[in-house]
């Protein structure tokens, strides 16, 4: 493995990570509506549960849903679940008044972000893809430790850095005058996002 590699590893994960996922939307509108403060523990559980993925993929999970494409299928229809109980909770609780930013609620704690990021397994296939077409074959465990090292970084820098700029005070004032109807599009993208890991094979 070489230093080229892992740049061309950070760079394809960068773009990949920008895409809007249910992460993306749930940790902005965390931050938005509980501050930085109680955002970044739900952001550093969303960024490990992503690592977890690489993690998966470097131990072979891949080729057991290869072997066994049902195992895959029941991760996807259980995750696609999961994702649409949590977008119910975000339209149900779209007209309630902002919770107190003291409190832990909605689930925004580091568990919660764990969770959410691996109730989707696709990131284990999307890791998988990257870690072949980028690095040997054959790699020692020092090469799987650096990669999964470098995912980890990568993961953390990122929702890190997207929880601390949707706290920033005129986001979360415009976050506030719009409560409802961020919170109702939110759980409505997060809910569609589910719908599609369920319903597409």
């Amino acid at each position: 493995m070489t230093a080229d590699q892992l740049v061309l590893f950070v760079g394809t994960l960068a773009v990949a990570i920008l895409s809007p996922g249910p992460g993306v939307i749930a940790v902005s509108q965390g931050a938005f509506a509980l501050g930085r403060r109680r955002a970044l523990p739900y952001a550093w559980g969303l960024a490990l549960g992503a690592s977890v993925w690489c993690l998966f993929a470097l131990l072979g999970l891949t080729v057991v849903f290869r072997l066994l494409p049902w195992t895959y299928v029941a991760l996807k229809v259980l995750g696609g679940t999961y994702l649409v109980w949590i977008a119910w909770k975000m339209w149900r609780h779209a007209p309630d008044p902002l919770p107190d930013p003291g409190t832990d609620s909605r689930g925004m704690g580091f568990t919660g972000g764990m969770m959410l990021n691996l109730s989707n397994p696709k990131p284990a296939l999307f890791y998988s893809a990257v870690l072949l077409s980028v690095f040997p074959v054959l790699l020692t465990a020092g090469d799987k430790l650096a990669i999964y090292a470098t995912a980890a970084g990568v993961e953390l820098a990122f929702y890190t850095a997207l929880a601390s700029l949707m706290a920033l005070p005129w986001l979360r004032r415009r976050y506030y005058a719009a409560k409802f109807w961020i919170d109702r599009a939110a759980g409505l993208a997060i809910g569609l996002l589910g719908l599609s890991l369920i319903l597409r094979h």
